[in-house]
C-alpha cells in the first residue's frame, strides 16, 4: 500500500521526466502500482470505519441509559455506586463519558431582568492602558469607573489614575451632579473599595466611607453575587462598547484630554443612539427616567480619610502619589492627613497647619503661597560669607565670583595644569 508521501513522491518524479521503470527502481515500489498512482493522481485516500472497541461500561449501558432517563439529576458518584454492586469494575470517568452522552441536555435561557425608572444603578472599574502624547513612549495605566442607569440605560463614565476610595467617592459625587439626582440603589461587583468582605452568604461588609455617602445621598449599596457577572451586565457590556467605539484608534494628550473626548463621546454617540435593548434614544429615555430619581441632598459630601505622612526634606508629604506642602518651621515628624473628595488638608499636633485643593494625576505638586519664605535661601548669608544656604539648612555650596570660573576656563583651555589645581 502506497501512503500519502510515497504517492506524491512517485507524481513528483514522473514530473522531472523519469520514466516508469526508473520511478519503481527509486521509490521501491511495482512498475504497477507506479502506474496505478499516475493514472489515479493524487487522490484521498478511503479506509474501512474501524470496528469499534469494546468498553468496560458496554454490559451497564442498558440499566446506566435507563437510570438517566427516568432520573436526569442523577450523579455520576451515585451511578458509580449502583452499577459496582452489579459487577462494574473499571472507574469513574468511563461512567462520566456515557453519563455525559446519554443525559438529556435540558435548554437553559437567561431571564432579563428589567428595574422600573429609578431603582438602580451598576457601577465597575474598567483597566485601560494608554500613551499620553505629552508622555510619548511611556504606557500609563488608568482606570475607568462606569455608571449606569439599571432602567434607561444612560451611561456616566470617567477615567482615573487611580482605583482608590477617594476616587469611588468623588466619582460618585460627580455622576449624581450630572444625572440630577440618585437612585434608590447600587450594585457593585466586588471591588475592594466598596466590598470589604462577606462573613456570611447573605450578608456583605461595605466601606465605611461608601455607607456614608449612601446615607448622605439617600441609595441603598448592593453587593452583586459572587461569580455571577451576569447580575450586573449591564454596566459590564457598555465596557466593550467604550474600548472598541471610543477608545481605539484615538489619541490623547493628557488624562484631561481624554476625559474631554469621552465626555464629548458620551454626549453626541452613546447617550443619543437607539439603544438595542430597549429601542429607545438613551438620553430621552432618561428625561422620563429623572422625576424617579431621589433629588440631590442639599448640602455637599464631606468625608474624611485620616492618614499619618512623614514629611520630606523639601517640606512635601505625599498623598496618592502627589505632594503636598507644610509650612517652614514644621516639625520632621508624622503629620495626620485628612482627605476628602475636594481637599487635603494637614494636622500637626492636632492644629490645622495647610489646606489644599486635592490634585488629579500623579507626581503633581501643591505649594501654597507663603509656605517659603523669600528670606530662607538666604538665611545666614553675608558679604563675606564663602557660601549660600539653598533650599534646605546644612546645604551650602561655594560661592565665588563669575570672573574666577572665566579664568578656569581659559586655562582649561590652553592646557594649564594650574587651572586643573584650581577646580
Amino acid at each position: 500500500m502506497v501512503n500519502l508521501g510515497e504517492a506524491m513522491t512517485i507524481l513528483d518524479l514522473h514530473r522531472e521526466g523519469l520514466s516508469i521503470s526508473a520511478i519503481a527502481e527509486r521509490t521501491g515500489k511495482d512498475r504497477k502500482t507506479v502506474r496505478k498512482y499516475l493514472r489515479r493522481g493524487l487522490a484521498v485516500p478511503s479506509y474501512k470505519p474501524r470496528e469499534p472497541r469494546p468498553r468496560v461500561m458496554d454490559p451497564y449501558l442498558c440499566f446506566v441509559k435507563e437510570r438517566v432517563a427516568a432520573f436526569p439529576e442523577l450523579t455520576a458518584s451515585r451511578l458509580l455506586r449502583e452499577i459496582r454492586e452489579l459487577g462494574y469494575a473499571g472507574g469513574r470517568t468511563a461512567l462520566a463519558d456515557v453519563v455525559r452522552e446519554v443525559r438529556p441536555r435540558l435548554p437553559t435561557f437567561e431571564l432579563r431582568f428589567e428595574t422600573p425608572p429609578g431603582r438602580q444603578a451598576q457601577v465597575d472599574f474598567a483597566h485601560f492602558e494608554v500613551e499620553f502624547d505629552d508622555v510619548p513612549g511611556k504606557r500609563h495605566i488608568v482606570w475607568l469607573f462606569s455608571l449606569v442607569l439599571g432602567h434607561s440605560r444612560y451611561l456616566w463614565a470617567r477615567y482615573v489614575l487611580h482605583q482608590d476610595l477617594v476616587s469611588v467617592l468623588r466619582c460618585h459625587m460627580a455622576a449624581f451632579e450630572h444625572l440630577g439626582g440618585v437612585p434608590g440603589e447600587i450594585l457593585y461587583d466586588r471591588m475592594r473599595t466598596a466590598v470589604l468582605g462577606e462573613p456570611e452568604p447573605q450578608h456583605s461588609v461595605y466601606n465605611a466611607k461608601l455607607i456614608a455617602l449612601a446615607q448622605h445621598y439617600g441609595f441603598t449599596p448592593r453587593a452583586c453575587r459572587a461569580y455571577r457577572a451576569k447580575t450586573k451586565g449591564k454596566v459590564e457590556r457598555p465596557y466593550r462598547y467604550i474600548r472598541q467605539d471610543f477608545f481605539l484608534g484615538r489619541r490623547f494628550c493628557n488624562l484631561d484630554d481624554l476625559n474631554a473626548q469621552l465626555r464629548h463621546w458620551l454626549d453626541t454617540v452613546a447617550n443619543v443612539r437607539v439603544h438595542g435593548t430597549t429601542q429607545r434614544v438613551v438620553a430621552d429615555h432618561l428625561a422620563e427616567e429623572r422625576p424617579a430619581l431621589r433629588p440631590l441632598p442639599a448640602t455637599a459630601f464631606n468625608a474624611v480619610i485620616r492618614l499619618e505622612r512623614r514629611i520630606s526634606h523639601e517640606g512635601m508629604v505625599s498623598v496618592a502619589q502627589n505632594f503636598y506642602s507644610v509650612p517652614d518651621g514644621t516639625r520632621r515628624r508624622p503629620i495626620e492627613v485628612q482627605v476628602s473628595p475636594t481637599q487635603v488638608r494637614l494636622f500637626e499636633e492636632g492644629k490645622l497647619i495647610a489646606v489644599h485643593p486635592l490634585l488629579d494625576g500623579r507626581h503633581q505638586r501643591s505649594l501654597l503661597r507663603g509656605h517659603r519664605s523669600a528670606s530662607r535661601s538666604m538665611a545666614g548669608t553675608n558679604a563675606d560669607s564663602e557660601f549660600v544656604n539653598l533650599t534646605r539648612p546644612g546645604h551650602r555650596v561655594p560661592r565665588r565670583s563669575l570672573a574666577v570660573y572665566e579664568t578656569i576656563g581659559q586655562r582649561l583651555a590652553q592646557g594649564s595644569p594650574a587651572a586643573r589645581g584650581m577646580r
